[in-house]
């Protein structure tokens, strides 16, 4: 299993109190390496100082891998908001208005709820988890994300028997993202079937590497859901709406022929103009490895029950 209990993880796996405060010093000088560069970027760069979380480790976490590095992280990532290279979000991010935020949500619940992003930060301690993240163009991380189950916000809203998807609108205000790029139907969607959303791997996302999230990784808040292609997991959302049908997504509605609904991460199914049965790991070797791609990206014994049954070439 991916996924240990404390009890389960042998003391020789457990970081002892100084490792642990030589790489918060580590950290520390990563991040300031991250200010310098921030520097030479200019002003205009989204790679500011973010504040700290105070983060609890979590049991939803992967062992035994290499974090990504947080300059990596940060500079090499998917945005079309803030451009189409992937250099780009974090140069032209430092637009993005985080405060004041609210997320209202709506649809089919007993309680629509509409809270400020610093309520829910304060709303329960906030778990530090590792997840490999997978991009559909065949590259990936690993990275230390912070926040916690998405199921414990909807159990707050107590959604109706109706309430079969999930959906999740991204902020489009012209104002924070005057340069949104054309041909593409903003603001960006994207959504879960409810089952999917309410999986404890289903992370409602504030922060990464002990801090809150940068703007260009979609601050203040956004969900990650390590078994799917990356850009399921909407960034900067201002809506959460509960339906009965499937709702549309950017990428779907773009080209459903490359980017099915559900995405899950499969070797098995390439893209029409890529194999998907390998991927660069980016990580903290001067070039990326290649790596076999896992089914569901190394979640099968999480998640593959969600699919019993169902044609995973067909609802790729």
């Amino acid at each position: 299993m991916l996924i240990r209990k404390p009890t389960d993880i042998p003391s020789s796996e457990i970081t002892s109190q100084s490792d642990y405060e030589s790489f918060s010093r580590r950290r520390l000088l990563k991040t300031a390496a991250v200010a310098g560069a921030a520097t030479i970027l200019g002003s205009k760069s989204a790679l500011a100082d973010s504040a700290k979380l105070p983060i609890v480790h979590s049991n939803y976490s992967t062992p035994g891998e290499e974090w990504t590095p947080f300059n990596k992280v940060t500079t090499y990532n998917n945005f079309y908001e803030f451009g189409l290279d992937k250099s780009e979000p974090a140069k032209n991010a430092y637009t993005l208005r985080t405060r004041p935020w609210t997320i209202s949500v709506e649809g089919l619940v007993k309680k629509p709820l509409t809270f400020d992003i610093d309520t829910l930060l304060k709303l329960r301690p906030i778990e530090e988890r590792i997840y490999r993240h997978r991009c559909v163009e065949a590259w990936s991380m690993v990275i230390p994300w912070a926040g916690y189950s998405l199921s414990e916000l909807i159990n707050r809203c107590n959604p109706l028997p109706s309430a079969k998807y999930v959906q999740f609108l991204s902020t489009d205000d012209k104002k924070s993202m005057p340069d949104l790029p054309f041909g593409f139907s903003w603001p960006y969607s994207e959504g879960l079937r409810m089952d999917e959303a309410m999986h404890p791997l289903t992370l409602l996302t504030v922060g990464l590497y002990g801090q809150e999230l940068p703007n260009q990784n979609g601050a203040p808040i956004r969900v990650v859901v390590p078994w799917k292609y990356g850009f399921k997991s909407a960034k900067s959302i201002v809506k959460i709406r509960f339906v009965e049908k499937q709702p549309h997504t950017l990428w779907n509605d773009q080209a459903s022929n490359e980017y099915g609904f559900y995405s899950n991460v499969n070797p098995n199914v390439d893209h029409p103009r890529w194999s998907q049965k390998t991927e660069r790991r980016i990580g903290p070797r001067f070039l990326p490895q290649i790596v076999q791609t896992q089914m569901f990206n190394g979640y099968t014994d999480q998640v593959a029950s969600l699919y019993t049954g169902m044609d995973l070439r067909k609802y790729f």
